[in-house]
């Protein structure tokens, strides 16, 4: 029920007058996000929902005196690691864990795909650009975070102590090894770019973003609920 309650007062706070830029849309989506988390169980493999628990426990085991950090790694650093890393932060914040913070970045850096970034703003996310790189804004009282296609080890990065978060399968098997990260998980996504081009592009754009905001909110909310009972 406090969680309940933490997530409904940081809804409301999308609509403090001092950042216009925030919309009804946004809030809906994360109510939905939050009704996915909560079905999530029922809808998932057994193994997947196992490796979202080991990563929803590794968060609530650490010191929230320190930065927790997450790193979303997938090959290009264009689509999905970029989806993980906006959702990733939303949820830390909607669920009360103040220590989070989310990255991503790739084995090789392109440019954050712009139906990706379609995508997440017709969902409500408040995406600006700035000399080739995106500031997003999830909440009016929280800071802004620099989005941009970079290597993981890129220096606004951390360099040790992370989880890196595997959104695709092609960088899980050519990163064997992570440098740097403290645990590893792998929940590799389909990737939407094969819907480029196509009359099913805008729809599976969307689809993408919410399979990975669900299963992200549903870490949170359960890393949140483990604090709670250790």
């Amino acid at each position: 029920m406090i969680i309940s309650f933490a997530f409904a007062t940081w809804i409301m706070t999308l609509f403090d007058v001092s950042t216009p830029a925030f919309s009804e849309d946004l809030a809906t989506t994360f109510r939905n996000l939050d009704a996915a988390a909560n079905a999530l169980p029922e809808n998932i493999s057994t193994q997947r929902l196992d490796e979202l628990n080991d990563l929803a426990q590794w968060v609530a085991k650490r010191p929230m005196d320190q930065e927790t950090s997450l790193v979303f790694i997938c090959t290009h650093n264009s689509r999905r690691s970029h989806m993980g890393q906006i959702w990733g932060q939303a949820a830390a914040w909607a669920y009360g864990l103040d220590d989070v913070r989310t990255y991503s970045g790739g084995t090789e850096a392109t440019q954050f795909n712009p139906r990706a970034i379609r995508a997440l703003r017709e969902l409500g996310v408040n995406i600006s650009e700035n000399a080739g790189r995106h500031q997003v804004k999830l909440q009016a009282s929280r800071p802004a975070f620099e989005v941009f296609s970079k290597v993981y080890s890129d220096e606004v990065n951390p360099s040790g102590d992370f989880a890196a978060i595997m959104t695709c399968n092609d960088a899980d098997e050519a990163c064997p090894i992570v440098y740097g990260a403290a645990v590893r998980f792998a929940l590799p996504y389909a990737d939407p770019k094969a819907s480029d081009g196509s009359l099913e592009e805008a729809s599976t754009y969307q689809a993408r973003a919410m399979e990975i905001g669900a299963e992200i909110f549903y870490v949170m909310k359960r890393a949140a609920e483990l604090r709670r009972a250790y």
